[in-house]
């Protein structure tokens, strides 16, 4: 049974500011340690589930966020900023199963704790045929086009509402409520990690029962990008599968109604405007 995790720190009980998630940053290295214990509180779950191998992808800011050392049960880490699959990077058809964990909610949804979608200084907004999503969505196109489940997801409670249209028999834990986008009520970090570590062993052994499902997204999917400027959607233009469908908006759908190939070029649109 191999699993493949996805982390971020936004959704990481204990972490509500953007000054701890960032280095050099007030209480990042307290921010780290909190995303490490939860990290390995999946690995030990997943691995008292059934789990044989795991790899781990660090998908949060500088994307080097953990001490590699203490790593839980000898999973592989992938670490580093270059990845051309970004916070998908290392997921194949070869996985059982998904973990996303300490997600957060989206920016175009309700209140929630640091709540963005990939680059706030970009995005207002991610549509998925109609449907306001976040990161976990939009990562959602990548995890079914190689066909492997959404087993466990993680963050405050926005974050699992966003996902579990995407996640059909996945297991969650609600590790904070958000109060506003700079304030929660976060769990105690020992219970957080005791919930996660149960859910995980919870998830794997479901997926071993054939009970968790791979995400139903219609295909060809449209996936629509409200742009902070109207001057950014000349640049998103750049991006092989995107047209222009409002001042601010622009569109990314596959002409190949191939969902890795719509993943991909909204990387493109991402890396593109970063620098703009």
């Amino acid at each position: 049974m191999k699993v493949w995790i996805s982390f971020d720190m936004e959704g990481v009980a204990g972490v509500v500011d953007w000054d701890q998630c960032r280095p050099g940053g007030h209480d990042y290295p307290l921010a780290c340690a909190l995303l490490q214990d939860e990290v390995n509180a999946a690995i030990e779950g997943a691995l008292a589930g059934g789990a044989t191998e795991i790899v781990i992808n660090d998908s949060h800011g500088r994307m080097a966020n953990l001490d590699p050392r203490a790593v839980a049960g000898g999973a592989q880490y992938i670490a580093g900023k270059q990845k051309p699959h970004f916070m998908m990077q290392g997921l194949d058809e070869s996985f059982d199963a998904i973990f996303f964990v300490g997600y957060h909610g989206s920016i175009s949804g309700p209140v929630s704790n640091m709540s963005h979608s990939f680059n706030p200084q970009v995005f207002s907004a991610a549509r998925i045929n109609g449907t306001l999503v976040g990161e976990s969505g939009i990562n959602a196109l990548f995890a079914q086009h190689f066909g492997v489940p959404i087993a466990l997801v993680t963050g405050d409670s926005l974050t699992w509402e966003e996902t579990r249209a995407f996640a059909p028999g996945a297991q969650h834990v609600v590790t904070k409520e958000s109060i506003s986008r700079l304030s929660a009520m976060s769990l105690h970090p020992n219970e957080s990690c005791r919930l996660i570590r149960e859910a995980a062993q919870l998830a794997i052994e479901r997926v071993a029962g054939g009970e968790v499902q791979v995400a139903n997204i219609a295909v060809p999917a449209q996936l629509d990008l409200d742009l902070r400027s109207a001057d950014l959607v000349s640049m998103a233009l750049w991006i092989k599968n995107t047209t222009k469908i409002g001042e601010r908006t622009v569109r990314i759908e596959s002409a190949q109604r191939n969902l890795l190939e719509t993943f991909e070029s909204f990387i493109g649109v991402d890396t593109v405007l970063r620098g703009a």
